[in-house]
């Protein structure tokens, strides 16, 4: 409800239609899909697929599918995790090195190519916190890449 999905729902009224590409896009899991066809079908709005050009209304065929879809959805999200894990521990098994090495850092930040805009305004004496508002980022951020940027902190 969180989502955009929710703020949607409530702008729906009776006889409205709801379309949307496949079932599982209308949530994570099979209880997610449920409550919002529940929801549908409850306020009598009409759910249309496209990719599967099925007609949802509120009558007992439609729920029973709505049922059936959304159990095979969750099942084949189920399965797509469980083959990617496998892989995963396949491919450490063979000794593959996953992820970015310990300790090492990405060379961009958020900071990156402003280096001269916090230099000017590190030379007018403003804070970390200032610069940090001014930038989007937090004062801490601004604070480490002063230490590691090797921009000088101008003091007297």
């Amino acid at each position: 409800k969180e989502r955009e999905l929710g703020k949607l729902l409530k702008k729906m009224k009776k006889g409205d239609i709801l379309i949307c590409s496949e079932l599982s896009r209308l949530g994570r899991s099979l209880l997610m899909i449920m409550g919002v066809l529940n929801e549908c079908m409850n306020r009598d709005i009409q759910v249309w697929t496209i990719k599967d050009n099925y007609r949802l209304g509120s009558d007992i065929n439609s729920k029973v599918l709505a049922f059936a879809f959304g159990l095979s959805a969750e099942i084949e999200r189920n399965l797509i995790s469980q083959r990617t894990k496998e892989a995963l521990a396949r491919k450490k098994a063979e000794g593959v090195v996953l992820g970015r090495p310990k300790g090492s850092k990405s060379k961009k930040t958020k900071l990156t190519g402003q280096e001269k805009k916090i230099q000017e305004l590190l030379d007018k004496k403003v804070s970390y916190s200032a610069i940090g508002r001014i930038l989007g980022v937090h004062r801490l951020t601004v604070s480490s890449f002063v230490k590691n940027g090797k921009l000088q902190k101008t003091t007297t």
